[in-house]
């Protein structure tokens, strides 16, 4: 008796372990079925509560480090600051089962210990092997920042002396793909491009898939001088026309494009594709309106969440050390919230977490440029051919002020070669769309629309005859 006695009161310790201590310790996966990506949260134990990392498999980006990760009363959270990612999940039959956001995209998503398949979403545009075209993993130095960009150039298949286009992606760490709810823009583009013989070198941002550097501590003129790295990587190709080598930036893209052409000969053309020509702080003020009125969002809740978005970019404009930014805007948030109520706090975030993303967010050195960054006077230098497209429903880069900002400084610098293009019902990623949200790229099956690219392709090739 004295023995089974033992037993239960071990057997009730164990129960109590597992139960009411809630070992979530180890690694979680899930599958965020819109967009037809896997992702693994791998949690530590510390001293003073948990701490994660997380794993795109499926865009071959691993360790990524989580800003803050909670775990109480049953419910898990966490936030990836840099890249605006939140999740919050209840734990239950040793499952999280929650909300992952990212953005504007809120998205079912439940983690296991269990492995998951990848299952892939239907991109009908996606190329598959075998390509009528030649293949090649590559690497090239950007000496002076002591980084290694890897990336994937694809050559026609007969010929010489190929022209040549580098694709440069937008904002947040990006591989070679742009890869982005289960599309992959840069693939389309590079397979389509490359089957009118030009050449196309894609690569992946610094720190991020198997390139190397620190992503988070670069801003837009540090990410120019990996665009130059592969310009000069081009140039010492015996198969590529050195006079006839153009870039081709999407989105944040659009704005090193212009960089790297106004302090290079060597650039012939440039493609601006959603590309920005208004100050940071005022994209971000009529992005947010525009992308808020698209969720539904009252006239109310868009003139409260806007007043908070313009004090913030004030501060941010007005600030030179991140450490002061990081006290003024806390400073801020907390009065905005004490005057509104949480309100303003999104669905599934504590206080404390809305205002340490909003901090880190506004604080890292790509946004403070970014806030501040005017590429008027850049343009204004570029002298080579431009092409500046954008769709007609974009709401992350309004075409209506974007377009015309960025013809007007061309012209204005005597540049005489611009065309300007506004495609029809397309949104941010050149998708045929209904309302331009956020929220509807993941569900287009389309990732980049055919008579876009006919448009490019047909301007680049004009450029190179």
């Amino acid at each position: 008796m004295k023995i089974e006695r033992t037993t239960l009161v071990v057997a009730l310790f164990l129960m109590s372990l597992t139960t009411f201590g809630q070992d979530i310790t180890g690694k979680w996966n899930g599958l965020l079925e819109e967009m037809g990506l896997r992702l693994s949260l791998n949690i530590s134990k510390t001293d003073t509560g948990y701490s994660s990392t997380l794993d795109s498999p499926d865009q071959g980006a691993f360790g990524i480090p989580v800003t803050t990760t909670s775990f109480k009363d049953s419910l898990l959270k966490i936030t990836v600051t840099n890249l605006g990612i939140t999740y919050s999940g209840e734990f239950g039959d040793n499952v999280f089962k929650g909300t992952f956001t990212q953005g504007g995209f809120k998205i079912p998503l439940e983690l296991s210990r269990e492995n998951v398949e990848k299952v892939a979403a239907n991109r009908p545009q996606e190329p598959k092997e075998p390509y009528p075209y030649r293949t090649e993993e590559v690497k090239f130095e950007n000496v002076e920042a002591n980084v290694t960009l890897a990336g994937t150039l694809t050559l026609p298949k007969n010929g010489e002396s190929f022209p040549a286009v580098i694709l440069i992606s937008g904002s947040g760490p990006q591989n070679r793909d742009e890869e982005l709810l289960g599309h992959k823009p840069f693939l389309v583009i590079s397979d389509y491009l490359t089957r009118q013989g030009i050449a196309v070198l894609r690569f992946d941002d610094r720190g991020f898939g198997a390139s190397t550097g620190d992503f988070e501590k670069a801003t837009s003129e540090d990410f120019s001088t990996d665009v130059e790295s592969a310009l000069s990587f081009l140039k010492a190709r015996k198969e590529i026309n050195n006079a006839k080598i153009g870039l081709a930036g999407h989105s944040v893209g659009g704005i090193i494009a212009p960089m790297v052409a106004s302090r290079s000969k060597d650039v012939d053309f440039i493609v601006l594709l959603a590309g920005t020509g208004i100050r940071g702080d005022q994209l971000l003020m009529l992005q947010g309106e525009l992308i808020e009125s698209a969720m539904g969002k009252s006239e109310e809740e868009i003139k409260k969440s806007s007043g908070i978005r313009k004090r913030e970019l004030e501060i941010a404009l007005n600030s030179e050390d991140p450490q002061t930014l990081k006290r003024d805007i806390k400073e801020y948030l907390n009065t905005a919230i004490t005057d509104n109520g949480d309100s303003i706090v999104p669905e599934g975030m504590s206080v404390e977490q809305f205002i340490a993303t909003q901090v880190n967010q506004i604080s890292t050195p790509w946004m403070m440029y970014f806030i501040k960054y005017n590429p008027v006077s850049v343009l204004e230098k570029v002298s080579c051919p431009v092409l500046a497209v954008n769709g007609e429903k974009d709401l992350q880069v309004p075409p209506k002020e974007n377009l015309t900002a960025i013809e007007n400084a061309l012209k204005k610098g005597g540049n005489t070669d611009v065309t300007v293009m506004e495609f029809p019902g397309l949104n941010h990623l050149f998708q045929e769309c209904e309302t331009g949200s956020p929220t509807e790229y993941g569900e287009i099956e389309q990732t980049f629309s055919p008579l876009a690219l006919e448009a490019i392709s047909d301007w680049i090739l004009n450029q190179v005859k």
